[in-house]
C-alpha cells in the first residue's frame, strides 16, 4: 500500500513538472521589460511571440522568419517566455520549429505591435508547435494574462551558434512542412492582418 501511494505521488509530481514549470535554456537570457520594450517607429512593425503554456516545457520552440533565400532566426521561445521582433511593414512568413515545423502569414502595418502565440502539443518524441495569430478583437484580459505570465527573453550568443549548426536540418524541415502547409485551404492558415496591430 505504501509503495502504491509513493508511486502515485511520484506520478503527480512528474505531471506537475511537465505541465506547470517554466522552461529554461542556455539559448536565451532574461531581459528587463521597460516602457521602451514595445515602442515601435512608424516605419517598422513589432511582433511579440508569446508562449504562455507550460506544456512541453522541456522542449524549446524556435521561431524563424522565412524568406526566399533562407531562414532568419528570430528567437528561442521556452515555456512561459516571450520575445520581441522588430521588422519591416508588409508581408512576412514566420515558422516555428519543434518536432515539426509550422507557419503563419503576416501582413504588418508600420507603427503597430502584433502578437503571436506559440502553441505546444505533445508529439511522438517531443513537443510539436504551431503559431496562433492574435487578432484585434481578442479579449483584452486574456491578452494581458498572456503577457504578464511570460518573462521577456532575448537570444544568447549560443542561440546563433545553435542556429548555424542546425541550419541544414532547419531548411530541410522548412521545405518538408511548408509543402504540406501550402496544401491547406486559406482559412486553415493562421494570419496576422494589418488591423490586428496595437498602438
Amino acid at each position: 500500500m505504501r509503495h502504491s501511494k509513493m508511486s502515485w505521488l511520484l506520478l503527480v509530481f512528474t505531471a506537475f513538472l511537465l505541465y506547470n514549470c517554466a522552461g529554461s535554456s542556455r539559448l536565451v537570457q532574461q531581459v528587463q521589460e521597460t516602457e521602451s520594450t514595445y515602442q515601435v517607429a512608424p516605419d517598422e512593425a513589432l511582433v511579440v511571440f508569446l508562449r504562455p503554456s507550460s506544456i512541453g516545457y522541456a522542449v524549446q520552440s524556435v521561431v524563424y522568419e522565412v524568406t526566399k533565400e533562407d531562414e532568419k532566426l528570430i528567437g528561442v521561445v521556452p515555456a512561459k517566455k516571450k520575445i520581441v521582433y522588430h521588422t519591416t511593414p508588409g508581408r512576412h512568413l514566420f515558422m516555428v520549429i519543434g518536432e515539426n515545423a509550422d507557419f503563419m502569414k503576416a501582413d504588418l502595418k508600420g507603427g503597430n505591435v502584433y502578437y503571436a502565440v506559440v502553441n505546444p502539443r505533445m508529439g511522438m518524441w517531443k513537443a510539436r508547435f504551431s503559431l496562433g495569430a492574435v487578432h484585434y478583437n481578442i479579449d483584452s484580459n486574456k491578452l494581458k494574462d498572456w503577457k504578464e505570465s511570460c518573462t521577456l527573453v532575448e537570444n544568447s550568443p549560443d542561440a546563433f551558434k545553435w542556429a548555424k549548426a542546425h541550419a541544414k536540418n532547419i531548411h530541410y524541415d522548412r521545405v518538408r512542412y511548408l509543402k504540406k502547409w501550402n496544401e491547406k485551404t486559406e482559412d486553415k492558415k493562421p494570419k496576422l492582418n494589418p488591423e490586428d496591430g496595437f498602438k
